[in-house]
């Protein structure tokens, strides 16, 4: 395989697409390799670089199947379980805190939780 063509930011030719682009139209790159990139400049710094497929090549995505579903749902809630408090926060537990904001930063004023 020789190098790959390099085209310039927002000028590759039709027929080429990113990960993202291909996934926003339902596609998947489904085993092929890249071929071309894109180079956006930038000052002082090396250029930013995107990986672009053939779209004709693309082969659409793989549906999800309910282990699947089962599988995101179960890591979804790990992710929202307090590890402090035992409860479900609601929301994503911050890796810079490791516990729900409640029991991270206490209100002196509550009462202490019960565990």
């Amino acid at each position: 395989m020789g190098a790959l063509p390099i085209y310039r930011w927002r000028l590759a030719p039709d027929g080429y697409a990113t990960r993202r682009q291909l996934r926003a139209q339902g596609l998947r790159p489904g085993g092929q390799d890249v071929a071309a990139q894109l180079e956006r400049p930038r000052r002082r710094r090396p250029p930013l670089v995107a990986y672009l497929y053939r779209v004709d090549l693309a082969k659409p995505v793989r549906p999800m199947t309910p282990g699947r579903w089962a599988a995101l749902a179960k890591a979804s809630a790990a992710r929202r379980l307090c590890p402090a408090c035992r409860t479900d926060a609601g929301y994503v537990i911050p890796a810079s805190l490791g516990m729900c904001v409640t029991c991270a930063y206490p209100d002196p004023a509550d009462p202490p939780r019960s565990v």
